[in-house]
Formats: structure tokens, sequence, C-alpha cells
């Protein structure tokens, strides 16, 4: 077989699918290969996901076996372009506006009133939603504070949104979204904050500028090391990501995102997720809520 970089991407688009099995020792190349560059843990069970969301990355090559495109990777991707599509489509991207609501009526109800009485505190107010996806999360954080705050701007408030998916980040700055995502979205909120769309933008709406303006997107992936982050947040959203990692990669993003946070500042996790082992660093204080001792 011609290799894989004089393969034509026509020849790529030609082949089927169904031609296109995983082997066990092509599964077990592939899943280090991602556990070492994302922290992501592949299960036995995850290899028929593996072999559908990379098919497409075969065929793209004119590929017709996983290890050719694993020897690609390794050996004949010297700018890391096909690490980052491979990347992009491998990772999970669900996401709503004020999904897990409990923690956006934390925000409301203790956080965002205590930094408004004490004015000696330091500005901004700075959160990082960490695997921020198409951005429905970070722009429900910007809502929130806006709401409970409304005198403050980019000035008092900044949120840092960061995601390993370029293709995501791309569509989350945008701050577009169908009326369909946007159906989370109160009303009031809608109306205050969004624009909606016409023309070729029908049945779309688009996020105020006002808003945009709080919110900053950047490409990271947890792994990297040291993060290049300088300031410390008071809040920090990683939500429904640690669920991917293995056990010694949680512990240790845990510890690391502790010396992100500044001291009282709140970590807030998914609802199927738990910190354990690290009480003389955090204490919970609500549901999937954690707060820096």
């Amino acid at each position: 077989m011609a290799s894989s970089h004089t393969v034509s991407g026509k020849l790529g688009s030609m082949l089927d699918d169904s031609r296109l099995t995983i082997s066990d020792a092509e599964f077990r190349q592939l899943r280090e290969f991602i556990h070492v560059h994302t922290g992501i843990a592949l299960s036995e069970h995850k290899k028929a996901l593996v072999c559908s969301r990379l098919s497409k990355r075969l065929r793209h090559h004119g590929l017709q076996h996983y290890s050719d495109y694993y020897v690609l990777l390794v050996e004949n991707d010297p700018e890391g372009a096909e690490l980052m599509a491979m990347i992009n489509s491998i990772t999970t991207n669900k996401t709503d506006f004020f999904r897990e609501p409990h923690h956006f009526r934390f925000l409301s109800e203790h956080v965002f009133p205590a930094y408004k009485q004490n004015p000696g505190r330091e500005r901004p107010l700075r959160m990082w939603s960490a695997a921020s996806s198409t951005g429905e999360e970070a722009y429900s954080l910007a809502m929130t504070a806006l709401e409970a705050m409304p005198s403050f701007n980019d000035q008092d408030i900044r949120i840092l949104a960061t995601d390993i998916d370029t293709d995501v980040l791309a569509r989350a700055a945008s701050g577009i979204y169908t009326q369909a995502q946007a159906l989370q979205i109160p009303e009031a909120l809608l109306r205050r904050y969004f624009l909606k769309g016409r023309g070729a933008h029908r049945g779309e709406v688009m996020a105020k500028p006002a808003l945009k303006s709080l919110v900053h997107f950047h490409w990271l992936n947890l792994q990297e090391e040291p993060w290049p982050m300088q300031e410390k947040f008071d809040v920090i959203f990683c939500r429904n990501v640690l669920i991917y990692f293995d056990k010694p990669t949680q512990q240790k993003l845990f510890q690391r995102m502790a010396g992100a946070l500044k001291k009282d500042a709140y970590l807030m996790l998914g609802h199927s997720e738990a910190m354990h082992g690290l009480n003389d660093i955090f204490r919970p204080v609500g549901h999937s809520i954690y707060q820096k001792k």
C-alpha cells in the first residue's frame, strides 16, 4: 500500500467505512497514544467508539488500517496538524446553557454577593471554564455575573474559557447558536444578552458584544505543564471532563487546580464527579462544589 503522505484525499473519500475495522493491537496502540497526549483514558469498551470517530481521518488520508494511521501520527506529523485533527475527532462535546443550574444559583446567592460587598477585594473577578466546549458554560457564567452585578464590565469580570478541541472553540468564539440550543436560556436573559439572527442567520441567536467582551477563548490541553495562566482564579468550572481521565490524572489535576485558585475560592465539578483524598486542600460546600482551604 502507498505511504500515508502520498495517497490522495480523493481516494480516501472512496473508501467504504464498513471495511475499516480496528484490531485489538491497533486499539491498544491508539488508546495509549490518546492517553499520553490528552489524558483521556479509554476502556476496552470504547473500541467501537474509537473506530467510528477516527474512520473519517483514515478515509481523509486514504488509509485502510488503523496501524497505518498510528504510523502517520507518530512519524509523519511533524507540525502536529493530524494530532489536532485526531483530538478534535475523539473528544466528546456535550454542553448546554445553564447546565447543572445549582452551580449558577450558588454563584448568584453566595459567591457574587460576597464579592460585591467586599470593596477591598482584588479585581477583576476571575473565572475559568476549563472544558468550555462550544461556549454555553462560559456565556452562562457571564450572564449570571452580570445579573448579580449589573454595573460591572470587562474590567471587573474576566472569564477564561479553554478547550482542547479547536473546532468547538471557533464556534464558541463566534457566540452564535441555534434557537434550539438557546432554549435553556430564560427568555428575559435571551432578550437582554443575545441578538436575534436575520437573513442568513435566521433561526439563530448571537451573543451581544457586552457579553462576549467578558469571555476570552483559548486552546489549552489540561495535560500541558505548566499552564500559561499567571493570575489565580476565584472560580473554576471543570465539569464533566474528569470522568474521561483515570484516577492518577484526576488527582494531579485537582492539585494543580488548587494551585490555580485563590484562597477560599471555588471549584465546580460535574454531577457524576467527586473528589477523594484531598480533604487537606478542599472542603465540600454543596453538591459537586468545593472550596479551597
